[in-house]
């Protein structure tokens, strides 16, 4: 088995959960010290020491990681047994012969047809990509892969009922906001405070558990070209751009590393590519928009890195990508099939002669000539009828192509006045509450 996934998405978790009833044997890979990068042996020590940990074994070293699987193995026995290699980037690193010794071994374990399942995990998913999922040697050899997703926003609202918050939607929404759906960072929250004194005090005290994530998810990711993976999101900071826009911004040359450098942050989660399309041939476009997915990673570069606090009308942006991380929920409170969708993504329409510009948080093409136009509101006060204003000055922006319908949707948390219900404008008026609900 293969699992990758974002850093804190809960990868050893969920293979500890699944091991139970079974023999569990976790081993994982040191990462680099700031100043001092592992050595090969530094690895395979820290394997003998983990080895002789599980089985009670007097110290051992390795100088060659076929000597230490083949140790593993006789250390085995005809128990159903999960295997865990943690963190397998760093295990393997400064060692190019890592994975082909792996093969072989492995190669050999599965012709005696013991009960064992092996199971390589990291936060490194583009070194997985690359020499696990990508290997010639390890083709036809992985019999199941696992990307493991944040958790959806009704198993959110489950992590923090069971945790005891207690606090209102639009405070859970504020924390998700800041947190995604990250096991590990909801589990920091304090079920005795606020939204406010939570974020104030993971996010911006000195020492803080979410204060310098970041650095060490740029060190331990992304090293040593953390630097231009840094100028890509930074370029993204206030919405979706084109690879000439992120270019441009961030003053990076024209050799082919942002394009790289792109395919890295979206491996690894934190960047999504949004195909633009023609609404009239419904056709992909030539150019691709890239944006900043991960919420953490946009509160940390907007706020805690410059220190400035968010007002309470800055986590709107925040709220929109949350649930676009959630887009199936969203389809099926409006009612729309998978099946009948033909594109879905946030829209922005470029100016030109014949057109003026405009952006949709979530635009939703159907087979049936629809056209769903989604606004996303994060605010406390009620919704009056001045959004039926807003939105049509929107959709008199879109490029409506013949024999399609303009639908609009209206994804709301602090509730609508009962003028803006009774105008009946909206298709669907939608209480955000109901998604961490379940």
């Amino acid at each position: 088995m293969v699992i990758r996934g974002r850093r804190r998405v809960g990868k050893s978790r969920l293979v500890a959960e699944c091991a139970k009833g079974r023999k569990f044997l976790p081993f994982a890979g040191i990462g680099p010290e700031p100043g001092r990068g592992m050595t090969a042996q530094d690895q395979r020590n820290a394997f003998a020491h983990q080895l002789a940990k599980h089985f009670q074994l007097p110290s051992m070293t390795f100088h060659d990681w076929l000597e230490a699987f083949y140790a593993l193995e006789h250390y085995l026995t005809e128990e159903p047994t999960v295997i865990l290699f943690d963190e397998i980037s760093w295990m393997a690193d400064q060692d190019p012969t890592f994975v082909g010794k792996l093969k072989l071994w492995w190669d050999s374990v599965e012709s005696r047809n013991c009960p064992w399942i092996l199971v390589l995990c990291g936060s490194v998913s583009i070194w997985i990509e690359e020499n696990i999922i990508k290997s010639t040697a390890m083709f036809g050899r992985i019999s199941l892969r696992i990307d493991l997703q944040p958790l959806r926003l009704p198993e959110c609202g489950e992590f923090l009922r069971e945790i005891g918050f207690k606090g209102s939607v639009y405070e859970q929404y504020k924390l998700l906001a800041v947190m995604g759906g990250i096991p590990w960072y909801l589990k920091c929250i304090d079920p005795q405070q606020m939204a406010n004194e939570n974020i104030e005090r993971l996010c911006f005290t000195p020492g803080g558990l979410l204060e310098k994530e970041f650095i060490e998810i740029f060190h331990d990711l992304f090293s040593p070209r953390g630097t231009l993976h840094r100028k890509i999101v930074e370029a993204l900071l206030e919405g979706m751009k084109t690879v000439k826009e992120i270019r441009e911004i961030g003053n990076l040359s024209d050799n082919g590393a942002i394009g790289k450098g792109l395919e890295d942050l979206i491996i690894s989660g934190f960047v999504t590519k949004h195909a633009q399309w023609s609404l009239k041939s419904r056709k992909p476009a030539k150019q691709s928009l890239y944006r900043l997915s991960d919420c953490y990673l946009r509160f940390y570069l907007k706020y805690i890195a410059s220190g400035h606090r968010p007002s309470e009308n800055s986590y709107g942006f925040q709220v929109e990508s949350l649930l676009l991380q959630n887009r199936e929920l969203l389809c099926e409170a409006i009612g729309i099939r998978k099946e009948d969708i033909v594109a879905d993504n946030p829209y922005l329409q470029t100016q030109t002669k014949h057109r003026k510009g405009c952006q949709v948080d979530y635009l939703i093409q159907t087979r049936t000539n629809n056209l769903f136009v989604c606004e996303f509101k994060f605010q406390k006060r009620e919704l009056g009828t001045d959004m039926i204003e807003e939105i049509e000055r929107k959709i008199e922006r879109l490029a409506v192509p013949r024999g399609h319908a303009v639908v609009p949707v209206l994804f709301h948390i602090g509730g609508v006045s009962p003028e803006l219900e009774e105008e009946r404008y909206f298709y669907r008026i939608i209480d955000m509450e109901k998604f961490l609900s379940g």
